[in-house]
Parts: C-alpha cells; sequence; structure tokens
C-alpha cells in the first residue's frame, strides 16, 4: 500500500511535482467526477482560496502509480471553509482554536477505490490525519460533508458532533461534524482498515516526469 506524505511551507519545493498532480487529481475528480462545476479552471487544477502557503497537504504516493489520493489540513485560527463559506453549519461561532484543524479536499483516485466493500485506500488517508494529529497535538478535526458520514465516522471511532443543523445544497444535506484525534481513534482505525504500521512517509520520493 502507498505512503502519506505530509507537505507543508517547509518542504514544499521538493513535493512541487507532486502537489501539481494533485491539484490537476482535485480538479479530476470534484469538477469532473462530482460535477463540481463552478470550481472549473482553464488550467485544470482545482485551488481554491484556502490553498495558501499555510495549508498542510497529505498526499498519497504509489511507487509506480504516483499520485492516488490526498487531502487537506488547515488551522481553524485562519480562514477556512466552514468560517467563510459555511458558517450557519454550527450554532454559534465556529470552533476557532490552535488545536483543531478543517480537514477537506479528501479524495481516492479510481483505481483504488472497491465499490460494495469499506476502501483500504481510504483508510490509509483516514489513519494518516490521525497520524499528523497525533504529532502535531491537534485534537480535533472540523469538517463539512454530507451528512452521511456522521455514521462513517462513528464507526471508525473518531466520535462525530455535528456543530449545528444540517443545511441543504445541490441536492444533497450538508453538516458540520467535529471529529477527535486521538490514539483510540487511531487504533480503531487501524482495525477497521488491517492496517499494522504507520502510514506516514519521510522523505519526498523522486517524481518521474511524464
Amino acid at each position: 500500500m502507498f505512503q502519506v506524505h505530509v507537505v507543508d511551507k517547509a518542504n514544499r519545493l521538493a513535493y512541487e511535482g507532486y502537489l501539481d498532480t494533485y491539484f490537476r487529481l482535485r480538479h479530476d475528480i470534484y469538477v469532473g467526477e462530482r460535477g463540481w462545476h463552478e470550481l472549473r479552471r482553464a488550467d485544470g487544477k482545482e485551488v481554491d482560496a484556502f490553498d495558501t502557503c499555510e495549508a498542510v497537504y497529505l498526499i498519497g504516493i504509489d511507487p509506480h502509480l504516483g499520485v492516488v489520493a490526498g487531502s487537506r489540513l488547515i488551522s481553524t485560527v485562519r480562514p477556512h471553509l466552514m468560517s467563510e463559506v459555511f458558517p450557519g453549519l454550527a450554532d454559534g461561532a465556529v470552533p476557532r482554536r490552535d488545536d483543531t484543524f478543517e480537514w477537506t479536499r479528501f479524495f481516492v483516485v479510481r483505481a483504488l477505490r472497491e465499490a460494495g466493500r469499506p476502501c483500504r485506500a481510504a483508510g490509509v488517508l483516514y489513519c494518516a490525519v490521525q497520524e499528523y494529529g497525533l504529532l502535531r497535538g491537534i485534537r480535533h478535526v472540523t469538517v463539512v460533508c454530507e451528512d452521511y458520514w456522521q455514521r462513517r465516522f462513528q464507526s471508525i471511532g473518531w466520535n462525530p458532533r455535528r456543530l449545528g443543523m444540517p443545511l441543504p445544497h445541490d441536492g444533497t444535506s450538508l453538516v458540520g461534524l467535529m471529529l477527535d484525534i486521538s490514539a483510540s481513534a487511531l487504533r480503531a482505525t487501524r482495525d477497521a482498515y488491517e492496517i499494522a504500521d504507520t502510514v506516514l512517509g519521510t522523505a519526498a520520493p523522486h517524481f518521474a516526469q511524464d
């Protein structure tokens, strides 16, 4: 299985090629597959207002396939999706704390999805969020997601809590959730996806140009 690499402003240059692929895959998946046409860009990259130098990217890199999964974390003390676009998902103020990050732009490439069963590639990315959070002293992540995700996070021990009432949006129902980062949640996630060890990579692999 692939490893997940943490990319931030300290090592971004070393992952430049992988980041370019990551943004192109986001466009393919969110615009091409999911039909979020308002995100379409002429350069074929899905980049929004929250892709700043302060964003942290968790990028799954397979030695043969390249980028196969991705996700983004943003400190909630900075502008983020829930605070700027969906504040109505929280009753009262949107949580904004040093120990709480927002988790967005989760994806797994089509080749690694497993219809009708839990997707192990997704489980790797879930473990990466927990591992990185524990290393950084993050206690919670918030997410804007369809309401069915609450049951999924409950099943892997993340203790999801709704921050407010659901919001109808483009034919679905969005919720704002607060999820726990904890050693017990990491253990439960590893057990659920049969992952025995750390999923985090330690150094940028060589980027092969097409």
